[in-house]
């Protein structure tokens, strides 16, 4: 090699390594709401946004829908009049995060959100199999900074219920926030919701 090829080589080299960070965008909830009112996503595509990211969900598969209206009608029977069982559906958390969790318990009725999406669920619940790392680190981390105070994860790959409780501040969480106590509950054990604490839901009633 020549000492001109060798002087270029190292330019080269030495642009490629100070080259600044790639930088990314976060996205605000209101400007993801603008978007999805203009059009700007796919028909059927399924997005959510946490914590400023456009995550794509995973295309559910036989047992992870089954698991989802199984814990639907379970929640509904226990929470009863006053309360809404949604799935699948957004929940304006705060100014960076709209996730739509597999099923969400929130106050009131279906008109009590005409102009804005709920925000405050009592208990988020999502079916995890192949989000299940995903499900355990950052969404209940994101949860948690929200103030979730009940969060479960159905949890098909191990067939147990993962129930979360008492958020509190985690620098190493993903959100800053993360849950204090973690029951790993299976058959033929139950359990009642901090907002529905009379009732009792059997876990083999949410697993397909």
């Amino acid at each position: 090699m020549t000492a001109r090829r060798a002087i270029d080589t190292l330019s080269r080299s030495m642009a490629l390594t100070t080259r600044p960070p790639i930088r990314t965008r976060r996205f605000r909830r209101v400007e993801y709401e603008q978007l999805a009112e203009l059009g700007f996503f796919q028909p059927g595509e399924r997005l959510e946004l946490v914590d400023g990211l456009l995550v794509v969900r995973e295309p559910q598969g036989t047992p992870p829908a089954t698991a989802v209206r199984l814990a639907v009608a379970a929640l509904r029977r226990a929470f009863g009049a006053g309360w809404h069982v949604d799935s699948q559906l957004p929940v304006a958390l705060d100014d960076d995060s709209e996730p739509e969790p597999d099923v969400a318990v929130v106050p009131g009725g279906p008109r009590d959100y005409l102009v804005a999406h709920p925000s405050r669920p009592v208990l988020v619940l999502e079916v995890a199999e192949a989000s299940l790392e995903f499900d355990r680190g950052y969404k209940a981390s994101l949860y948690a900074r929200a103030g979730v105070a009940d969060y479960w994860i159905v949890n098909l790959v191990e067939r147990t219920l993962e129930i979360r409780r008492h958020p509190e501040p985690l620098d190493a969480a993903p959100c800053g926030w993360s849950y204090r106590t973690l029951d790993v509950l299976v058959p033929p054990a139950a359990v009642a919701p901090l907002a529905a604490p009379a009732t009792r839901i059997l876990v083999a009633d949410l697993l397909p």
